[in-house]
């Protein structure tokens, strides 16, 4: 069953590399004292409409969603005291928190759908 996935999985990558998305995290770590404030870069290329996401993978855990955009009000709110601004002019969708608390530390990703 394995096998015969594969082929429709390449073909699906394949498609989906042809509209020439991409999604840059500048950071590859930010350390950031307790109580301060936390920004983390996100920049995408995208010709479409582009429906945003933060993530989060706190240690030993899987993904959870931290905030979504779709369209509308360019800053969201997410969960925990996160949020994020869409700017179409910079290409950008940065994450944000006003005071971290060590539980704060994971891995972030920003994915553009």
């Amino acid at each position: 069953m394995l096998l015969a996935l594969l082929p429709v999985l390449g073909i699906h990558f394949v498609l989906r590399d042809a509209q020439a998305q991409s999604v840059t995290q500048p950071d590859a770590r930010v350390t950031v004292s307790e109580g301060a404030s936390l920004q983390l870069r996100c920049k995408y290329s995208y010709s479409g409409t582009p429906y945003l996401f933060w993530y989060v993978q706190y240690p030993r855990q899987g993904l959870q969603l931290l905030l979504k955009y779709y369209s509308g009000d360019p800053v969201v709110q997410g969960v925990n005291g996160f949020e994020a601004e869409f700017s179409k002019s910079n290409s950008s969708f940065h994450l944000r928190k006003a005071s971290v608390h060590w539980s704060d530390s994971a891995v972030y990703f920003c994915v553009l759908s």
